[in-house]
């Protein structure tokens, strides 16, 4: 008797287990909704925008990929499966809303988000700053 209240225990134990990690999971916002994700992927399409629109400034591919690995692994961090972060990442609605939320903070700079001057003095400007867009652009 005192074996089958001992796996009972155990059973129920791993029950309640499974269930919290269940609820946490159920419980974490999506990756959209995780500023300091989302920030971060607006950083890497503003300087991709920049690099490709303007022919004075170049991506810095190496740092562009190692910022995008630091991302992913933070994702990771904070509970979420590479499934998650693909889906995310390749979400046509979530590329529709960063590039929206660029073309606002291009605006909010007082340029045009349509321009390739505009882009490119956007883009010396962060270099200039030092800022994480900057960082990840060179002049040529």
């Amino acid at each position: 008797m005192r074996v089958m209240t001992g796996m009972t225990t155990a059973l129920t134990v791993a029950i309640m287990a499974s269930t919290l990690a269940v609820s946490a999971a159920a419980a974490k916002p999506a990756l959209k909704d995780v500023k300091e994700i989302d920030d971060k992927m607006l950083y890497v399409g503003l300087a991709l925008e920049v690099s490709e629109q303007c022919s004075s400034i170049a991506a810095r591919k190496m740092k562009g990929i190692s910022y995008l690995w630091a991302v992913k692994n933070r994702a990771n961090d904070l509970g979420y499966t590479d499934d998650e972060i693909d889906a995310y990442r390749k979400s046509k609605a979530n590329k529709a809303r960063i590039r929206a939320r660029a073309e606002d903070y291009v605006k909010s700079k007082g340029l045009d988000p349509k321009s390739a001057a505009d882009l490119c003095t956007l883009g010396k400007a962060e270099i200039a700053a030092g800022s994480v867009i900057g960082s990840l652009l060179r002049a040529k």
